[in-house]
């Protein structure tokens, strides 16, 4: 097309400078003088033409804007439910207190924190005795001794208050096994150092006590601050009157009286704030556990003997069970880690390979699971709560 263009433009041009030099009459044929010129005068607009034509810059190609390649759309897997155990009474579920999922995953797959099925056992002992056991709530000292041996030789340790708080709010590293030797009620220095003092120089093991914050005995509270002061007994909330159960039918005044009160005796007497409330009698509630977390107590324990617990795990009942009529069920509740089970001194020796079983299993359900929660972890918890941490130095 350009081609015929130039030609054609050419062809009009040389026709142009012919018809210049054309006389008015009709010429006589062209004689070789003139084809010379016609000649020279097409090489000149040929040349003409060529210089117009190099010095337009050719019109460069459009160029392509690569289309990237697609990106692939994880689907994040479907988790598996909660580890669940034929250990338990088939009354007694797990319950979950960690409502975000992300939150939970972290803090279970941190590898700075404790490994999964690492479970906790919480052992209620009111009194030790050297007599004839004549009270249900009476454990032999022999026996005693020898339930922590036990508890020893398959590899528990003991832990205190905060210890406990720690990891089940957040994962905290403690034993794998670990034992809580929780003490209800006022006791005089005497029965600490014959009974615990000996197991605290052997393995040291700590104890902690559930401290009645009446204003009175003066004797007790000083004896009792002194061996807080050693650091092995921990002392936490019991109440203040103690004797009249904690309950949605008691009064706001009570309330604050058992939950404030504690909090002020013990803070007067031993230097520091409790974190627990030893529910008095066993007694709790909707309200109880509410007006607990408005004073700053972050674990409350039943006398329910339920199970071990483990980090967003805990045995609760959701309805009242009549072969067992004076358990309270904790699901109406609503929060399990102020409604914690506890078992009985005299019942936990035959317990502990229940709590090593429940351990091993929930480890073992952990890891065959662990690459599905990560997956699902790195899909749609990491981008804002970052990778999982690795293992500090």
């Amino acid at each position: 097309m350009k081609m015929k263009f130039r030609s054609a433009l050419l062809l009009g041009l040389a026709t142009a400078i012919l018809a210049g030099c054309r006389p008015s009459t009709p010429p006589p044929a062209p004689t070789a003088d003139q084809a010379i010129v016609v000649e020279e005068a097409m090489a000149t607009i040929q040349a003409g033409f060529t210089q117009t034509v190099e010095a337009i810059p050719p019109t460069e190609a459009p160029t392509e804007t690569p289309i990237p390649s697609p990106t692939a759309v994880r689907t994040p897997p479907a988790l598996p439910g909660i580890y669940q155990s034929n250990q338990l009474n088939p009354l007694d579920t797990p319950h979950t207190y960690i409502g975000d999922t992300c939150e939970y995953l972290r803090a279970k797959w941190d590898p700075n924190n404790s490994a999964p099925g690492t479970v906790v056992m919480i052992v209620m002992i009111h009194s030790i005795t050297n007599d004839t056991v004549d009270k249900p709530y009476q454990i032999n000292a022999k026996d005693f001794r020898q339930l922590v041996d036990d508890l020893h030789a398959q590899g528990f340790e003991a832990i205190d208050m905060q210890q406990l708080a720690d990891f089940m709010e957040t994962n905290a590293k403690i034993p794998p096994r670990s034992v809580m030797l929780l003490v209800d009620d006022r006791h005089y220095a005497e029965y600490f150092n014959t009974h615990f003092r000996p197991i605290y120089e052997k393995y040291g093991w700590h104890v902690v006590n559930g401290y009645i914050s009446k204003e009175e005995r003066q004797d007790l509270w000083d004896q009792n601050a002194a061996l807080s002061a050693e650091g092995w007994v921990d002392y936490q909330a019991h109440g203040v009157i103690h004797n009249t159960p904690m309950s949605d039918n008691s009064s706001d005044d009570y309330l604050v009286g058992e939950l404030q009160g504690s909090v002020l005796g013990i803070q007067q007497h031993f230097g520091k704030a409790p974190i627990a409330i030893i529910w008095p009698g066993g007694g709790f509630g909707v309200r109880p556990v509410q007006f607990a977390r408005q004073y700053g107590y972050r674990l409350g324990f039943t006398t329910n003997p339920r199970g071990p617990i483990m980090f967003n795990w805990v045995p609760q009942a959701d309805a009242k069970d009549d072969a067992r009529p004076y358990f309270i069920a904790e699901g109406p509740v609503g929060d399990p880690l102020m409604t914690l089970p506890r078992y009985t001194d005299t019942a936990a020796g035959g317990q502990i390979d229940t709590v090593r079983i429940i351990g091993k299993e929930a480890a073992a359900y952990a890891e065959q699971n662990k690459a599905v929660e990560l997956e699902y972890y790195d899909i749609l918890c990491a981008p804002t709560y970052g990778a999982i941490p690795t293992l500090e130095p």
